[in-house]
């Protein structure tokens, strides 16, 4: 399971930024998984907890918005919605799109004291 490394990477983005903010605890961590990250959200929520026990960020509450994946057809020039890598354009039909936003995992916002 690799959201356990990922919420060890969250942790660390975590301890990395209460060095430079000086704060001291993390009440709440606002992230956005793309449809298409290959991120299981309830292996995320998981292993969040189980990762941020006895850290600044024990007991925080783990957020997660799921924005939308979208691309740009190629052909006519539109962005359209997708729910996998290979679909087809739904406006012309073709095969040729480039994933614009979906592939995400990021930290959105954070509530610390």
């Amino acid at each position: 399971m690799h959201e356990m490394s990922l919420c060890e990477s969250i942790l660390d983005i975590l301890k990395d930024q209460a060095a430079k903010d000086s704060f001291t605890k993390v009440r709440r961590v606002a992230v956005d998984i793309g449809p298409l990250s290959c991120v299981e959200p309830e292996a995320l929520r998981f292993g969040f907890d189980a990762v941020m026990k006895g850290s600044l960020a024990e007991g925080a509450v783990l957020e997660i918005a799921r924005p939308p994946a979208e691309a740009l057809c190629l052909s006519c020039f539109k962005t359209v919605p997708v729910t996998q890598r290979f679909d087809t354009c739904p406006e012309c039909g073709s095969e040729a799109l480039q994933v614009t936003s979906g592939e995400e995992l990021k930290i959105r916002e954070l509530e610390v004291v």
